[in-house]
């Protein structure tokens, strides 16, 4: 079961963190890989290496607000495979400050950055999914997209998160006639180059302990076998699922 051999996945913000974790995941499992991010150089290192599995990948440099740049990786992408099976959207980041606090220059790249993005990326490669009648769209949320937070203030990320999450139903139900499924994962605490400087201070690791059933934070890898899964032919009639892999932080 999951073994992805002949499917070409693309997964965006690949150069770093969850992103590349899964990349390395995916390329376990046998797919060919599109690799989209910003920093290039980045993903010709990963190219090397996953490389060295036994599949192709190809790295496309794309800035994921950036819609010109996105559909030419999209060119790039049907120009080298023929074909688009699977796109997992994990690029993203955020400024942090609360409601009362957050500017509009900061509101705009937090929502620009992880949930208009989506949008981009989606209808984009999308596009090619339909030609073949084939598709999985996993979306990267997080579990802040459920719920909110006391331990700091964030007002743009939730807002954004939360609506990948709704983004994620409406896209599910518009894409199943066209053998399309998409569904999202809501990652809880992960140490990654976003998260690490929040994530190592004692006051948060004491606010983490007191809120995650599990006692502590997303060992790298952790989300990969839900990705994996999602990804899969075995979850052909799985679609519009909201998946938290939180250490159990959403269940109480």
């Amino acid at each position: 079961m999951f073994n992805l051999k002949g499917r070409v996945a693309v997964i965006t913000g690949s150069s770093s963190g969850l992103g590349k974790q899964m990349s390395r995941a995916f390329a376990e499992q046998g797919a060919d890989l599109v690799l989209l991010a910003r920093r290039v150089e980045r993903l010709e290192e990963l190219k090397t290496e996953l490389e060295a599995k036994g599949v192709r990948v190809l790295p496309v440099k794309c800035d994921v607000t950036n819609v010109d740049e996105i559909k030419e990786a999209a060119r790039q992408a049907e120009e080298m495979f023929g074909k688009v099976d699977i796109l997992v959207n994990c690029a993203g980041s955020a400024k942090n400050a609360g409601v009362l606090d957050m500017t509009d220059e900061e509101w705009d790249f937090t929502i620009s950055t992880d949930m208009d993005s989506v949008f981009y990326v989606t209808r984009e490669f999308g596009k090619i999914m339909k030609k073949n009648h084939y598709g999985r769209i996993i979306n990267i949320a997080s579990m802040y997209g459920m719920v909110g937070n006391m331990a700091m203030g964030t007002i743009a990320y939730h807002t954004s998160k939360g609506g990948v999450i709704n983004f994620t139903r409406a896209a599910a139900s518009e894409l199943a006639k066209e053998g399309i499924t998409v569904n999202a994962i809501c990652p809880g605490y992960f140490d990654t180059e976003l998260t690490h400087d929040t994530l190592v201070t004692d006051e948060f690791t004491a606010y983490m302990k007191g809120t995650v059933p599990v006692g502590r934070y997303g060992h790298e890898g952790e989300l990969n076998a839900g990705a994996i899964f999602l990804a899969s032919d075995e979850a052909s009639y799985v679609t519009g699922v909201i998946l938290p892999i939180d250490g159990g932080y959403t269940c109480v």
